[in-house]
């Protein structure tokens, strides 16, 4: 019996220990940098909460229009009856009661300036909604770009640190022919034992690398991150001229697209100001009700008066000061985002001829110095110190080649953040 309750208990851990495996082997995103972007469009918090704002501020510019709510007064005169009675609340029982509704009209065209303001307030929330978006699609970009770097790197350390081995083999065998000296020996170690501590840099920068980008991505530090296989491909250069890019950042730059747009907040909030000059009015009508009939009918007129015209001259002073302000902000806004355009397209162009020539020409050399001064060890008419700055030279000019390539797609990354969207 006791076998026979165990199985179906058995049968379930086993069902169990079957499906956490297919739950642990999520597959790991980080591959290529649109499956990071993707990913995080939908979870980063930051991008979350400003969206959150700019939808709270398009909610405002219904409120910002709508009048004021209406008021009711009521006022019971004469409580008492002139001493004929103890004071009551009844309104059939006292003197009279007095019915009052009013309603506040802000001078012609308040509203509407209310509204606009409050409807460009929104329009710039929408600015720094892309603004924020484009700021973490350069991170994830950067950050993507130097984990390929940084892989890259490792990668081609580890593989020079085998050819070290051999390297070591080798000298090792000749040193015992008595064809060299030990010395060749211990620098090869010398050699090996310098490349895995870089390899411990490079472990550690990686560890550093996933943190952010998994911020980035609102997941745990530690979650897994595929190693990078692919760099995007770089746009040709007849789309990277740059009159028609700073023609498109001028037009399209999330952040002097919310400048313009709080420039337009701070025209209406000046025009806003100046409307104050005039009085505001309320309106009420008022029923008295005498007993259980209402027998008299009142109309009110209540308007405030400006006079306090030093504080009205100094708002708008003030209103004036702010709207220069929003235009020279811009300004000076407009001036960084071009400077930066213009930088990151050289840098780009420069990243670009760097890896040709390393590819096309550094490289080749590099390796037929090295195979040269291999075959020239082995026969006894190199020396080691030879070989290793032949080895030296190929691995920097590898190593070279990567950093260009990553260089490459960290300018794209800025370019793209200074349009706002994908080149």
């Amino acid at each position: 019996m006791r076998r026979f309750r165990l199985a179906p208990i058995f049968a379930v851990l086993m069902a169990i220990g079957l499906g956490m495996p297919a739950l642990a082997q999520e597959p790991a995103i980080g591959a290529s940098v649109d499956s990071l972007l993707n990913f995080a469009k939908t979870r980063n918090p930051e991008y979350a909460a400003m969206q959150a704002e700019a939808e709270a501020s398009g909610q405002r510019i219904t409120s910002a229009g709508a009048l004021p709510d209406p008021k009711f007064r009521v006022e019971l005169r004469d409580i008492t009856r002139m001493g004929e009675q103890n004071a009551t609340l009844s309104p059939s029982r006292v003197g009279s009661t007095r019915y009052l509704l009013m309603q506040d009209l802000p001078w012609f065209g308040k509203r509407d300036l209310k509204r606009e303001i409050a409807e460009f307030e929104a329009e710039g929330a929408k600015g720094r909604v892309i603004g924020t978006w484009a700021d973490i699609a350069g991170r994830i970009k950067v950050n993507h770009a130097q984990l390929y770097y940084v892989h890259g790197s490792e990668r081609l350390t580890r593989e020079i640190l085998d050819l070290m081995i051999r390297l070591e083999k080798i000298a090792q065998v000749r040193y015992a022919g008595g064809l060299a000296a030990q010395q060749d020996v211990i620098r090869a170690q010398v050699e090996q034992t310098t490349m895995r501590n870089e390899l411990i840099a490079l472990e550690t920068e990686r560890h550093h690398l996933h943190a952010r980008l998994n911020a980035l991505l609102a997941r745990p530090t530690r979650a897994p991150l595929a190693e990078p296989s692919q760099l995007r491909t770089l746009p040709a250069p007849a789309r990277l001229d740059y009159v028609a890019l700073e023609e498109r950042v001028r037009a399209r730059n999330p952040l002097l697209f919310a400048d313009e747009s709080r420039i337009r907040a701070a025209e209406k909030t000046r025009d806003l100001t100046y409307k104050n000059r005039y009085p505001d009015v309320t309106l009420g009508v008022s029923p008295i009700q005498y007993q259980n009939e209402v027998k008299e009918w009142e109309l009110m007129l209540e308007m405030n008066i400006p006079l306090q015209q030093s504080s009205r001259r100094a708002q708008e002073r003030e209103s004036e000061s702010m709207l220069n302000a929003a235009r020279a902000r811009k300004e000076a806004t407009a001036n960084q985002v071009v400077s930066d355009l213009a930088e990151s397209l050289a840098g780009i162009e420069a990243a670009r001829q760097t890896e040709n020539l390393l590819t096309n020409s550094l490289l080749p050399q590099a390796e037929l110095t090295f195979q040269a001064a291999l075959a020239g060890y082995e026969t006894g008419k190199v020396d080691f110190a030879t070989l290793l700055d032949a080895q030296r030279q190929i691995r920097q000019a590898r190593q070279n080649q990567i950093k260009a390539q990553a260089e490459a797609q960290m300018r794209l990354a800025e370019i793209e953040r200074l349009l706002g969207e994908e080149l």
